[in-house]
């Protein structure tokens, strides 16, 4: 270990930085950030470090230094660009036994800063002893995505609670029990949800009950979005890695499905046309069996579970039998497909409203209000409208469309098998039949389709030429 980490306590204590310049600037920002009572001495100083000086935030003297500038001060930061009088300055530093650290120059400093991850009251700090700042910052920013941005307000909590800890339990070792099944359990999740009346409720049940552990578990009813895995959200990768069952659907890609906690129990129950694995009733009732059982319950679904994923049902069953849950939004297959085939579901010159609908046949028919969909400037997405494909086509050129109104169909969109097929409404069944799509297939109708061919910049390995009706593709 080349460096010993330490976090000073800087509040109310003296900081001298000299220089003035934007690198001065960035080190007094977190100084100021940790309390410390910040002295600057530059000649020159930029409009933000004047900006604090007016402020009172920070003392500036308007001179250059002198050797007497590093006595008496806890901390000195060396900003400038003279290498010389850089040098200088820890060399006095070093005789004084004061901290100092030196810009661009790990040799010289006696502490160097870390890559930071600031969570107050928790901080993570990254270092690699000033050997590759950058790799640092890369490190960083990986451990950005995994800490909760909520971090910080459930350690506050839990001080708050310290001295009723100790006295509802005699032993370090038992205190110890108690938080670790307390932080990561539902209590935790609360917190991180927004939820912090629901949360401090629990950890007084919790605290009475004296075990930490609570007897019922939480269901995350996530969105895994589109297909492509880099378009899950920080918090969905979160809780899916800590999931002890994963109920999840056909819309969920291996890779996706891959990045769960893999020692999670792995319920299947996805649903293809007239072949449910599980029916919808029994779904609902196995997210509350399996939550009652005190487990976390991961209920992940492709694109966004409250955009025809009948997310609703599930959690309103959740709701009538009393079992914690949250909801993680993902991206729908609407906004996924669409940005990736380059074509804006809306545009100024083009479309100025959308339509999200589901192309279900029920009893034989599409029961849609087919005069409000056709509009113009409009742009309409359906979902899972392959088989009924026919109805569409026609339904909308009876009620009004040209049937030269350009018409696409994404197939796998946002993932490497992603093909775009370019035709018009009254072309698309024979589309659909002679370039052999499969579900899973975005179909978007709307004059935004002209501008595929001028904006599409997503092309996938196994990417296969645009479909030959592409000739229909208005010009």
């Amino acid at each position: 270990m080349d460096h010993y980490p330490a976090f000073l306590n800087l509040t109310r204590r003296p900081v001298v930085v000299i220089g003035g310049g934007t690198i001065a600037e960035r080190k007094i920002e977190s100084l100021l950030n940790a309390g410390g009572f910040v002295t600057v001495i530059s000649p020159e100083i930029t409009k933000n470090i004047q900006q604090w000086v007016d402020d009172a935030r920070i003392q500036h003297h308007c001179r250059e230094f002198t050797d007497t500038d590093t006595q008496n001060t806890l901390v000195i930061v060396a900003a400038t660009d003279n290498s010389e009088l850089n040098a200088h300055i820890a060399e006095l530093a070093h005789s004084q036994h004061t901290l100092v650290n030196v810009i661009d120059n790990p040799e010289l400093c006696s502490y160097i800063v870390p890559s930071i991850v600031d969570r107050s009251p928790v901080t993570i700090a990254v270092s690699t002893g000033g050997a590759s700042p950058v790799l640092a910052r890369q490190l960083r920013m990986k451990l950005e995505t995994m800490v909760p941005s909520s971090c910080g307000q459930l350690a506050a909590i839990t001080e708050e609670y310290r001295d009723i800890i100790k006295q509802r339990f005699e032993t370090t070792e038992q205190r110890k029990v108690f938080w670790e099944n307390t932080l990561k359990g539902p209590f935790a999740e609360l917190v991180y949800a927004g939820q912090i009346s629901d949360a401090r409720k629990l950890l007084d049940n919790l605290i009475e009950e004296g075990d930490g552990q609570s007897t019922i578990g939480e269901v995350y009813l996530v969105g895994a979005g589109p297909g492509d895995p880099d378009l899950l959200t920080f918090k969905a990768v979160r809780l899916m890695q800590q999931a002890d069952v994963m109920v999840y659907d056909r819309l969920v890609s291996k890779t996706i499905l891959d990045m769960a906690n893999r020692n999670a129990e792995r319920i299947y129950v996805g649903k293809e046309k007239d072949n449910h694995a599980v029916p919808q009733d029994k779904i609902n009732d196995l997210l509350v069996e399996l939550a009652k059982q005190g487990k976390r319950v991961l209920r992940l679904k492709g694109g966004d579970p409250f955009i025809f994923g009948r997310g609703g049902e599930e959690i309103e069953t959740l709701a009538e039998e009393g079992v914690p849950f949250q909801v993680v939004p993902g991206i729908t297959a609407a906004s996924g497909c669409a940005s990736y085939s380059g074509i804006p579901l809306t545009h100024r010159d083009y479309a100025q409203s959308c339509s999200f609908a589901t192309g279900h046949l029920k009893d034989g028919s599409i029961n849609l209000n087919w005069d409000q969909l056709v509009q113009p400037n409009h742009t309409i997405v359906f979902y899972m409208g392959l088989t009924g494909i026919k109805v569409i086509s026609k339904q909308l050129q009876e009620h009004g469309m040209d049937g030269d109104m350009p018409a696409a169909l994404v197939e796998q969109g946002t993932t490497r098998n992603q093909k775009v097929h370019i035709g018009t409404v009254a072309s698309l069944p024979e589309l659909v039949k002679e370039s052999g799509v499969r579900a899973p297939t975005l179909t978007i109708i709307g004059n935004v389709v002209k501008l595929h061919k001028k904006l599409h910049w997503y092309e996938p390995e196994r990417h296969v030429a645009a479909s030959e009706f592409s000739k229909n593709e208005p010009k």
